[in-house]
């Protein structure tokens, strides 16, 4: 492109010497040289060329008479360069959180100003500079190339980072402006190592990625890298946030924390974590309640809107997906408003950041965070503390980091930092100072994590290189099996060596898989208290993303030194329903919050967080919890139970005094008033009572097949005996007084032997209809279970309701005789109208009768059976009182009237 004479040119110009531009990512652009390229070529790159001019990029321009290189831009001279064979290029945010400024381009924008300087990437960058020195001086890896590196600080601003990679991936002219481009020195990158977060890679990659240059990140974590389709010459040493989200997911279920909030800044980092967060939380029913995306820049309004949304939560654990620097505001006023309470959940980007210990040791202590693995790089330790006040003064870096770390100055030294107080009044340096003095997280090599991944990184390019180096003609991997050039190195061959490359390093097999990624392993670390009140990082645990899912995590509870009370916090937005309880929705919430509703009759649950309560069988009855199913108690009038104790009491008792009045009968047998009143039906009334009484204990103890039969069968013949008996008791009455009337002779038709013959037939009938009974569809031993207890119900099934309620009828018919004819008799004239006793007898007989059909039906179990046999106590005392007491009475108690000339009588 021509302009006043001069042609503009992108790129090292000793590339274009060499005419080979296509070693550079941009190339000159001058349709009147006859070694131009296309027209569409030099389209594609005429974008790249605004593109640059944009963002303030490094552009040179060749005088066509003077042949002088012009830098445009700020150069950025302050790097860290050594010289080799293949130079690697390197961008590291050893700046951060920048000072914001308005420029009213009034005059030139002063250099922007950062708030902090990284003592800890500034470790990571002499960790590069150590990989390469060490690799140099190996003779079994690279014995014929020397490697060199370009390491430039990326300030973690995609502006910046992106005007770097450009300027590593063109080189850089060494000398300043006006100088001659035969001085070029620094040679273009073939691949860069960098940068730590993820969206400032994906901003270099988007740059880069057309022109096959591979970038291989040491700290980038976010899975959406992973996308090959979109960036396809990303490779990284630091695990995919995939596996980081897998190992959050599954500690935050471990600890049953199901109510969490999720916070990040406003990157690609924090959005697509908490995505995959979200979704795989989901699968072990945790809610976010919340999720907040706060600005890089936090302002106040911002600070206070995310200030509200924790302090009005429930949730005491929050899963913060964030860097050092964002972290740090928020912790400020979290202290600020005593928000001290809450369980931090650290991603791997600050799991292990020691710098926010001291200022914030009462909200961080215990803090969990899965760390990336860690490794002792041997004999780094002494190579970073070479410093020493001569040394630092080669690099502006090195020396920022000494007037930082001492708080003193050094001669010319370009120290911009103005923010700290006392910082423009520090004395000079005193060339004693020593890193043995204090403590730095430059010198710290106690958790070498990001570093390692620094340093494998820097061993992946270097066993690619070495397989392209000792690769034999015709057994290449290319076309026609040719090797990869090394003279040049181009880009798009180096990366497809590295993709297949697979290493050991300090005892650890590297390999990674399509996608570019290591194989995920991690540490569970535990922030603690040493007992000098410094940070303790602790691991507790680790997270193997290459083992089974129930198997991937482990723990070690009993190590863990929580924020308080020495106990893992709740934090759920309802608590769990115990077993013997289900979960129940609440509307319109999410799954977590829900209401505990005790199982219903006859149901259980025997798990915590039961959605559905199991229903008993029927042999079985939930216990008093409700959390599981024991065998029913079996339910049957015992002779143990104070109710089977109390009727078989009075059973007995009836018995006995039964025996008791035919025992006084028998002996005053020839008196008037046992002779009066047909003796010898009396007796048979008073047997088959007694009988009545015992039948009684049957009805008591647990029922079986044979004691059913005898039950039913005894009751209803027993009962019709006595009736019949009485029945005949008060038709001999009545035709007692009938035979008095002149000309009457009914007593021959009704004498002792006919009296014997109808109580027969009276049982007789009852008796055919029990064996009837008996032989078509026998009452039988049941086991109920139809009934919503904890018991089953032994009883007797009657069989057939048919020859039940027969049985019952009969006696009730019989019954109903008997009355009709006592009922006549009632007012004969007789001194003694048993009659008048009978009618009462049978009154009370219907009365019990009848009371007792209505609740026999009613009552279920052992209380049906004990109105069963009230019903016959009942009925039996009231044939016994009414019957013989007046008799016994006379006998006992006014021998007087026992005599025939009272009883004739009127």
């Amino acid at each position: 492109m021509l302009k006043g004479g001069r042609t503009y040119i992108i790129g090292p110009c000793d590339s274009l010497r060499k005419s080979r531009p296509s070693l550079s990512v941009l190339t000159y652009l001058c349709p009147s040289v006859p070694s131009c390229h296309s027209v569409s070529v030099m389209a594609h790159y005429a974008c790249l060329l605004t593109f640059c001019f944009l963002l303030n990029m490094p552009i040179w321009c060749q005088n066509t008479n003077n042949d002088k290189c012009i830098y445009q831009g700020e150069e950025g001279t302050q790097s860290f360069y050594q010289d080799g064979d293949v130079i690697l290029g390197g961008l590291f945010p050893l700046h951060y959180s920048p000072i914001t400024t308005v420029s009213s381009f009034q005059s030139k924008p002063p250099p922007t100003e950062y708030k902090y300087f990284g003592a800890r990437t500034l470790r990571w960058i002499r960790t590069m500079a150590f990989a390469v020195n060490e690799i140099n001086q190996r003779q079994d890896l690279l014995p014929n190339l020397t490697l060199g590196y370009h390491i430039r600080d990326s300030c973690d601003e995609v502006p910046l980072s992106v005007k770097g990679s450009l300027v590593l991936v063109n080189g850089q002219p060494d000398t300043g402006q006006g100088s001659s481009c035969a001085d070029v020195r620094r040679q273009p990158s073939p691949v860069i190592v960098g940068d730590a977060a993820s969206g400032v890679s994906m901003a270099v990659l988007r740059t880069l990625g057309s022109f096959s240059v591979p970038l291989v990140s040491y700290f980038s974590s976010c899975s959406c890298l992973s996308n090959k389709k979109e960036f396809p010459t990303f490779m990284r040493t630091m695990p995919s946030d995939e596996f980081q989200i897998k190992a959050l997911a599954r500690l935050v279920h471990y600890f049953q924390w199901t109510w969490v909030g999720l916070i990040g800044v406003e990157s690609d980092y924090a959005r697509f974590a908490i995505q995959l967060f979200l979704k795989e939380s989901a699968r072990y029913n945790v809610c976010p309640a919340y999720v907040h995306i706060f600005p890089v820049y936090l302002s106040k309004e911002a600070l206070r809107d995310l200030m509200h949304t924790i302090r009005s939560s429930t949730a005491t654990v929050i899963v913060n997906f964030a860097v050092e620097t964002d972290l740090r505001t928020i912790l400020t006023e979290c202290k600020r408003q005593n928000l001290t309470h809450l369980q931090w959940i650290a991603s791997e980007a600050w799991a292990t950041s020691k710098a926010l210990w001291g200022d914030f040791n009462d909200i961080l202590k215990g803090t969990l965070g899965f760390a990336i693995r860690k490794a002792e790089i041997p004999n780094l330790y002494s190579y970073l503390r070479e410093l020493n006040t001569s040394s630092v003064q080669a690099s502006h870096f090195l020396t920022e980091f000494w007037e930082e770390t001492f708080n003193c100055r050094i001669n010319g030294s370009l120290n911009t930092h103005i923010h700290k107080e006392g910082v423009k009044n520090r004395g000079p340096c005193s060339g004693r100072e020593s890193l043995d003095d204090v403590y730095s997280p430059y010198a710290d090599v106690t958790q070498l994590r990001v570093s390692y991944n620094v340093y494998k990184a820097v061993y992946l390019i270097a066993h690619a290189l070495h397989d392209m180096s000792t690769c034999v003609p015709g057994e290449g991997p290319f076309q026609n099996g040719t090797c990869g050039s090394l003279n040049p190195i181009l880009p798009w061959q180096l990366l497809s060596y590295m993709k297949k490359t697979s290493f050991t390093t300090l005892g650890e097999d590297v390999r990674f898989d399509e996608n570019g990624d290591p194989i995920a392993s991690y540490d569970l670390m535990n922030w603690q208290v040493a007992e000098d009140g410094s940070l303790l990082l602790v691991k507790v645990g680790f997270f193997d993303a290459s083992l089974k899912e129930d198997k991937d995590l482990v723990i070690n509870e009993s190590m863990i030194m929580w924020h308080r009370e020495n106990k893992a916090p709740e934090s759920v937005c309802s608590k769990s329903c115990l077993p013997g309880s289900r979960k129940a929705r609440r509307k319109g919430e999410p799954i977590c919050c829900f209401d505990c509703i005790p199982c219903g009759e006859g149901e259980i649950s025997n798990q915590t967080d039961s959605i559905d309560c199991l229903r008993c069988s029927k042999e079985t009855w939930p216990n008093q919890a409700r959390d599981q199913c024991m065998p029913k108690t079996l339910e049957y009038l015992s002779f143990q139970e104070p109710l089977g104790i109390v009727l078989w009491a009075v059973s007995t008792f009836g018995a006995f005094l039964t025996a008791a009045v035919l025992f006084v009968f028998v002996i005053y047998r020839k008196t008037p008033v046992i002779r009066g009143n047909n003796m010898e039906l009396s007796f048979l009334l008073l047997l088959f009572l007694c009988a009545c009484f015992l039948i009684g204990l049957t009805f008591i103890g647990k029922p079986s097949n044979w004691l059913c039969q005898i039950r039913y069968t005894a009751f209803g013949i027993s009962f019709a005996l006595c009736i019949a008996c009485i029945l005949a008791k008060t038709i001999v009455v009545l035709m007692a007084f009938r035979a008095t009337l002149p000309g009457s002779n009914v007593m021959k038709w009704f004498g002792p032997a006919q009296q014997r013959l109808s109580v027969i037939l009276c049982s007789c009938v009852q008796a055919l209809i029990c064996i009837i009974w008996l032989t078509t569809k026998p009452p039988s031993a049941a086991y109920n279970t139809e009934f919503m207890s904890a018991t089953i119900i032994v009883e007797c099934n009657v069989g057939s309701e048919l020859g039940f309620w027969c049985v019952l009828g009969y006696i009730g018919l019989l019954a109903c005789m008997c009355f009709l004819i006592a009922f006549f008799a009632r007012k004969l004239p007789d001194n003694y109208n048993e009659a008048k006793f009978i009618t009462f007898s049978i009154l009370i007989f219907f009365a019990v009768w009848i009371t007792f059909i209505p609740v026999y039906v009613s009552t279920r179990g052992k209380y049906m059976v004990a109105v069963h046999v009230f019903a016959i106590l009942a009925s039996a005392f009231g044939l016994l009182l009414c019957i013989f007491a007046p008799k016994c009475y006379v006998v006992l108690l006014r021998p007087e009237k026992n005599s025939k000339k009272h009883m004739m009588k009127k």
